[in-house]
């Protein structure tokens, strides 16, 4: 298990590059720039190094502590899984890369693709004095379009950028993305209901072309969710004094939000249930809904039952558990 928080030689890069940066700017860069993005703009938004690094200051941990999430909850279900090879779609300033290299030891190659130019330079300038990472190849080039030249990889991430693209290119886009993974897809998305939506379509249709599901789902039949509720799950992080600041926020921690699809080409074993909610732990029970093979199950785990109590207590949101 890797932690949410980001690593260190990461931390200590984007530390050089906030000395004489004037944090009121990059705020307001960040603020904008977040707007944009929850008005249903895409990452045009973020047109130079200024603009770059304030996005990066602002968001790159929380999305960087959901992609670390979603490849612990594949390690515990896979924990044989060593990829050697790595296919980073709409890359961004390398915040997938990152939380990969650090939860496979066994990555040798790196691939990034995105169409922004500021981003592309602020990952490679980050990853300039990593051992691990200075010798990726990071491809300045439309992801979709990209994809047709890109090689066929162990791990393919395409983390918060479904999102980004038309609701027709959506299903093509998915074909390709699974066409380029050799062994393992995984798909990372904000926590929001639209975001599920999307995230369930492509399911479909991934499962449909031969994909079974490693995560979070513990089957690969229909989600047995009924609006308005659905599918996501929260990472607790830490918050740093900068990026308090560039939020404008006063809690030393923030929760993000986020859906995941993590797939493979092999078949997986029945998987463990998924706990789709924070229990509700109180001195006569622990009540938890489960997302199981057989569908959903609201558990209920009473006290006098002291050995599964203690350990239901202990169930968290997201959790793999036996049903």
């Amino acid at each position: 298990m890797i932690a949410p928080e980001l690593p260190a030689e990461l931390k200590a890069a984007l530390e050089v590059r906030l000395q004489g940066l004037s944090r009121n700017d990059a705020a307001e860069r960040a603020t904008s720039i977040s707007r944009t993005y929850r008005d249903g703009g895409d990452s045009s938004a973020i047109r130079s190094g200024p603009d770059a690094l304030a996005y990066a200051l602002a968001r790159m941990p929380a999305t960087y502590a959901a992609v670390t999430a979603s490849l612990n909850a594949l390690s515990a279900i896979r924990p044989g899984f060593a990829p050697a090879s790595l296919l980073d779609v709409g890359a961004g300033p390398g915040t997938a890369s990152w939380a990969a290299a650090e939860a496979f030891a066994s990555l040798q190659s790196f691939t990034l693709l995105d169409a922004n130019g500021a981003l592309r330079a602020l990952a490679l300038e980050l990853v300039r004095d990593s051992a691990r990472l200075r010798d990726l190849n990071y491809v300045h080039r439309d992801a979709r379009a990209a994809l047709a030249d890109a090689p066929a990889t162990d791990l393919v991430v395409a983390s918060y950028v479904i999102g980004e693209i038309g609701d027709g290119e959506r299903s093509p886009l998915a074909a390709r993305l699974w066409e380029k993974s050799r062994d393992t897809l995984l798909i990372v998305e904000p926590g929001t209901p639209a975001a599920y939506a999307r995230i369930i379509a492509l399911r479909r249709q991934l499962i449909a072309a031969g994909a079974h599901v490693i995560a979070p789902c513990p089957h690969d039949g229909v989600c047995p969710l009924t609006a308005p509720d659905w599918c996501h799950f929260t990472q607790r992080l830490p918050r740093s004094r900068a990026h308090r600041h560039l939020k404008g926020a006063e809690l030393a921690f923030e929760d993000e939000k986020f859906a995941y699809l993590a797939l493979s080409r092999a078949p997986v074993a029945a998987g463990p249930a998924r706990v789709l909610a924070q229990p509700v732990v109180s001195k006569v029970e622990v009540t938890a809904k489960l997302c199981t093979a057989g569908g959903l199950l609201l558990a209920k785990v009473p006290r006098r039952a002291r050995a599964d109590y203690a350990r239901a207590r202990r169930w968290r949101w997201g959790d793999a558990v036996a049903d």
